[in-house]
């Protein structure tokens, strides 16, 4: 009897119904979008902002330490240390290996040219790492640092005779691409001039190799920065970044076994001999905040959502139950009582919610993926356990919507109703 009931109501006044569909599809197609592009966004804004630097820097353990003053770098200790070159593959062989979207090695030094001590820096522009599995990786400048403005070519890695300048020491020495200029009884010919807007537009930057053999440090490096993508900060972070040793046995697995950046470069550590990587919190932190203020943004619109929706839907249940209060009041003179009556108009409703639903989560796939391709030119993944959470979401709003307007049931009295005096 009451399944029969359901589907004469279903049946009946389709407009009102279509309007509750529609209003539920929208509302679960918009939540849909956003929590699929909520669960993939962190590794999509990472690898956004990853594409402007490293967020990790790893130096020489006990190296020198040195000052910048006036454009002219003051040495606090006599010896320098040095990376090896011959271990830099091990970057690639840490647990989040995955996650090391590019590095770059550079040995610095000064030579004199035109008169004046000038900055040389020796790197890779775009080479391929050998790696254990033959993985193909291609480390360098090229893609640590696209946001570079380069006029040219990079030179070719491991190339003696080809070199980039840095765009203010270019217009000081008057020189342009094509040029050559002697260094230490070595021809390098400018193929690419760069500006970088910081101190690299006054440097000549050549292959590490070459650099390597001026400066007789042949196989040698001064620092490597790294470009990983990692998750927000949180708690654990923070205590271990203080110091991971007071972690507890569980909290430091579940660290270690984190893409949080003082995890990863901690594994760098393991990896690198004699190597100290240190994280760059001001840009770590501001990934961080910056992926947490837009997944908080996506929760807020999904709340107001929830309530606009049920709006509608209780205003839609509220004029539903004023045309159907004939067969309220027959169905209370038949002696069904209010919670009866209240389970029948809500089974309506979600039935219309889970159906709404189903449409809206494929519906939504279809947009997040969309608006992840017109934001950051990728495609986005779907995240399966989105559809039940959609699904979940309908149904709350046909039951919020449903509460207030099933007051008017109980103010209803079949005699009132029956002799439309009410």
């Amino acid at each position: 009897m009451r399944l029969r009931l359901v589907k004469a109501a279903l049946l009946g006044n389709k407009t009102q119904k279509f309007l509750a569909f529609l209003t539920i599809f929208l509302a679960s197609a918009l939540v849909c979008s956003m929590l699929n592009i909520t669960l993939g966004i962190g590794d999509k804004v990472a690898m956004e902002l990853r594409s402007y630097g490293s967020n990790i820097v790893v130096l020489p353990k006990g190296g020198e330490m040195s000052i910048d003053i006036g454009g002219e770098e003051l040495n606090l200790l006599q010896e320098s240390a040095y990376l090896d070159e011959k271990y830099i593959g091990g970057i690639k062989n840490i647990f989040w290996r995955n996650n090391i979207v590019s590095f770059a090695p550079f040995l610095e030094g000064r030579i004199d040219y035109e008169g004046k001590s000038r900055a040389i820096l020796g790197t890779y522009f775009d080479k391929k790492i050998e790696l254990e599995d033959d993985e193909e990786f291609f480390a360098g400048i090229k893609s640590m640092y696209p946001f570079w403005t380069l006029e040219g070519n990079f030179p070719n890695d491991d190339s003696t005779d080809e070199a980039l300048i840095g765009g203010n020491l270019a217009e000081e020495l008057n020189l342009t691409i094509g040029n050559s200029i002697e260094i230490v009884g070595k021809n390098l010919q400018i193929v690419g001039i760069v500006k970088t807007n910081d101190s690299t537009d006054d440097k000549i930057i050549a292959s590490l190799k070459f650099v390597g053999e001026l400066l007789d440090k042949k196989g040698k490096i001064s620092r490597i920065e790294v470009s990983a993508l990692t998750i927000p900060e949180d708690d654990l972070s923070v205590k271990a970044r203080r110091n991971h040793d007071d972690l507890s046995a569980i909290e430091y697995d579940k660290w270690y076994c984190s893409a949080y950046v003082g995890s990863i470069a901690y594994q760098i550590e393991e990896e690198y001999p004699s190597s100290s990587a240190k994280v760059l919190m001001k840009i770590s932190e501001g990934e961080s905040q910056t992926v947490k203020k837009i997944q908080s943004l996506m929760g807020v619109v999904s709340i107001l959502t929830l309530f606009s929706a049920s709006i509608g839907i209780a205003s839609l249940l509220t004029s539903e139950i004023r045309r159907r209060k004939k067969e309220i009041g027959l169905l209370k003179a038949l002696g069904a009582d209010n919670l009866n009556i209240y389970l029948l108009f809500l089974a309506e409703s979600l039935i219309i919610a889970v159906i709404a639903g189903l449409a809206g989560a494929l519906g939504g796939y279809a947009l997040s993926v969309l608006m992840a391709l017109i934001i950051f030119s990728h495609t986005i993944k779907i995240s399966l356990i989105v559809l039940p959470l959609t699904v979940c979401f309908a149904v709350l709003i046909a039951f919020i919507g449903s509460l207030l307007p099933m007051r008017n049931v109980t103010h209803l009295f079949p005699a009132e109703v029956l002799y439309e005096r009410k």
